[in-house]
């Protein structure tokens, strides 16, 4: 048996097209991994990646040497090529903090009891009524999401407050244009399926209803003071804290809102706003007050014992 199955290896090897073009194959693969290597030290410098192993900046080379960091889709791409040596935030001293001063009740029990009531009674509205809010309001609450921890302290967000007619039309129309393909072509049927609950379709009422849009861009990347960029490390991340952030700051406020992510859109409402390329859409919220006649879908919050692992 042994003898023919030797046979039929020899026999394979010998009629094989690796073997007869081989002299062909081989200059070809070793032009991609030429070409691969030389991708690769551009791209970053020669240098091997570390493994994040705690909270972002703490990074150390894991066990074995390894060159992978986990999570980088999060932290964004590194050009070790342009390393500079000077940090991009500037080197200020550390000063004592004590830790909340400002609270919602003394008793800290109370104080989050009644924070869990404010941020419960929020529900995601699609019917606005037209009485007008005090823009200075909505500028609050952005100026309470600008408070938000991002990665380097980058602070990567744009909030683009838009309460002008016209433009809340245009934005309309893009929208629902893309809406319309995403619902009959672009997105899976049981996706659709999903949101059949939910009565939503590629119409958006709500972008002209509402007296306010907040279109939150993630800055990919910023500039230094000598126009270099600036790497923004979790600009993601860090945005959609500050989106949350906001969230409550809006319903704290005694306002509704409406978490919306515009598929396909974000190229078209970035020109329509003029915003610069290092920009990208991430969300866009609906705010004012609910109409009269607002229903939601009588939906259920998972319980404390259904999200809480304790160890």
């Amino acid at each position: 048996m042994t003898s023919y199955l030797e046979d039929v290896v020899d026999w394979f090897l010998s009629s094989s097209a690796l073997v007869n073009y081989w002299n062909y194959i081989f200059p070809v693969l070793v032009g991609l991994y030429l070409a691969i290597s030389l991708y690769d030290k551009h791209r970053y410098g020669g240098k091997k990646k570390l493994r994040l192993t705690s909270s972002p900046g703490e990074g150390s080379q894991a066990a074995g040497g390894s060159a992978k960091l986990d999570g980088i889709e999060y932290v964004g791409e590194f050009e070790q090529a342009d390393y500079d040596p000077s940090p991009a935030l500037e080197d200020k001293p550390h000063v004592p903090f004590v830790g909340a001063t400002v609270t919602l009740a003394k008793d800290p029990l109370e104080a989050a009891n009644r924070f869990y009531e404010i941020v419960n009674d929020r529900r995601s509205v699609r019917r606005f009524s037209r009485r007008p809010v005090d823009a200075s309001i909505i500028e609050r609450c952005i100026q309470a999401a600008g408070t938000g921890p991002s990665g380097a302290h980058t602070e990567p967000w744009t909030f683009c407050l838009v309460s002008d007619s016209t433009i809340k039309k245009s934005i309309r129309e893009i929208i629902e244009a893309e809406e319309l393909i995403n619902y009959t072509q672009r997105m899976a049927k049981q996706w659709v399926t999903d949101l059949r609950p939910i009565r939503t379709n590629h119409i958006k009422e709500y972008l002209t209803e509402a007296p306010h849009l907040i279109l939150i861009f993630k800055q990919t990347y910023g500039y230094k003071p000598d126009g270099g960029k600036k790497q923004h490390y979790y600009n993601e991340i860090s945005t959609s804290i500050a989106t949350g952030i906001l969230l409550c700051a809006l319903q704290s406020a005694g306002l509704s809102s409406l978490i919306t992510t515009p598929l396909n859109c974000g190229p078209a409402l970035r020109t329509l706003l003029e915003r610069p390329p290092n920009e990208k859409l991430l969300v866009l919220l609906p705010v004012g007050y609910a109409s009269e006649d607002c229903t939601v879908p009588d939906l259920q919050r998972k319980s404390k014992e259904e999200i809480i692992v304790r160890f």
